[in-house]
């Protein structure tokens, strides 16, 4: 196996609960899935969570060259979690799984954490 890419993203959870207050409905569609805003909306903080996934997609991105824009938009993936685990993964959608699939990853790995202030997350791509 070999690393292929690294990304890593911080969101200020405030900048995030501000966002959410101007923009709600209209950031939210944009951004994150159904399934997101239905797993945001159920925590108590929702902001923080929000800020993890948005942080997820930015690292993600960062991590395969392609930063968001042209090649890779936010509802071209998904944050999921395991149900046995509760480890966070990413599932992508068709395109970007192809490109995936083109440049070798076998694998992408992310970690998310959050606490009062921040939401960071690390992706990492592995390869074979």
């Amino acid at each position: 196996m070999e690393v292929l890419g690294t990304g890593i993203d911080l969101v200020e959870n405030d900048r995030m609960r501000e966002t959410l207050a101007r923009w709600d409905g209209r950031f939210k569609n944009r951004v994150f899935h159904p399934a997101e805003q239905a797993y945001c909306n159920s925590k108590a903080d929702p902001p923080s969570h929000y800020a993890a996934r948005f942080a997820v997609k930015e690292a993600v991105t960062k991590a395969i060259g392609t930063g968001i824009g042209p090649h890779i938009g936010w509802l071209d993936m998904e944050v999921v979690r395991n149900e046995e685990t509760g480890a966070p993964s990413v599932r992508f959608g068709p395109a970007v799984a192809q490109m995936i699939s083109e440049r070798k990853i076998r694998e992408v790995l992310i970690s998310l954490s959050h606490t009062r202030n921040y939401a960071v997350a690390h992706a990492l791509l592995i390869g074979t």
